[in-house]
């Protein structure tokens, strides 16, 4: 019957989405002899002659780029290719937390009434007005510091390139450390950088099964997971 069918796609799509999920965390874990070193060789998360050398390039996918977004770009492009991963790697793992956490206190939180109910791709549109303008003005704040840390004024560049960043700017470094985290060690450092655009790069992939899931059948993810 056509439910049938539907309910074997929505299972088929959810192993591949698990499958796809697994292999990419199958290249953030450490292996026994990585374990047993002090510190790993920088060389274990980057390679030199792939997007010039910036952390990322793991085993098994190696020089990943198959839709061949690096061919002829500079520096320059290099690093906002990477600006961009970073930033979209926070926000999906914001949202991925949110997703449980939304579904799971919903009816019993204290916010918003406990009026918010549903799967969490519907959350959004129960909330109340001032939300929205709240949201707003932090995310708007949040660029305009982002954009001056890491981005030269376009005044500055007389016709030049738009989208110039500072040469001395790592992508996604804009100095927020309000715990301290940040490794004073540049290999230390690597291997952070490293953990955070796997961790980016996994709750890229679960955000987008959770909001395909959710679209397929209508039900939030707390509910699929028997929580």
């Amino acid at each position: 019957s056509k439910y049938n069918n539907l309910i074997k796609t929505t299972m088929q799509f959810s192993i591949l989405t698990l499958s796809t999920l697994l292999a990419s965390a199958s290249s953030f874990m450490i292996t026994p002899t990585a374990q047993r070193s002090t510190a790993m060789r920088a060389s274990e998360f980057s390679d030199p002659d792939f997007c010039n050398g910036l952390p990322g390039a793991l085993p098994p996918v190696g020089q990943f780029d198959p839709l061949n977004f690096l061919d002829g770009a500079d520096d320059n492009k290099v690093r906002r290719f990477r600006e961009a991963e970073l930033t979209h790697g926070r926000v999906a793992m914001l949202a991925f937390v949110g997703f449980l956490v939304g579904e799971k206190v919903e009816g019993s939180s204290f916010l918003f009434d406990s009026q918010i109910t549903g799967p969490a791709i519907n959350h959004f549109a129960q909330v109340p007005q001032p939300f929205w303008e709240i949201l707003v003005l932090t995310i708007g704040a949040s660029e305009v510091y982002r954009a001056q840390v890491g981005w030269v004024s376009p005044a500055d560049l007389q016709g030049e390139d738009k989208f110039a960043l500072r040469p001395d700017y790592i992508p996604g470094d804009i100095g927020f450390d309000p715990l301290g985290l940040r490794p004073e060690d540049a290999e230390e450092l690597e291997i952070m950088q490293t953990k955070e655009l796997q961790h980016g790069r996994l709750a890229m992939l679960a955000t987008a099964g959770f909001v395909a899931q959710e679209l397929t059948d209508g039900q939030g993810i707390m509910q699929h997971l028997g929580l």
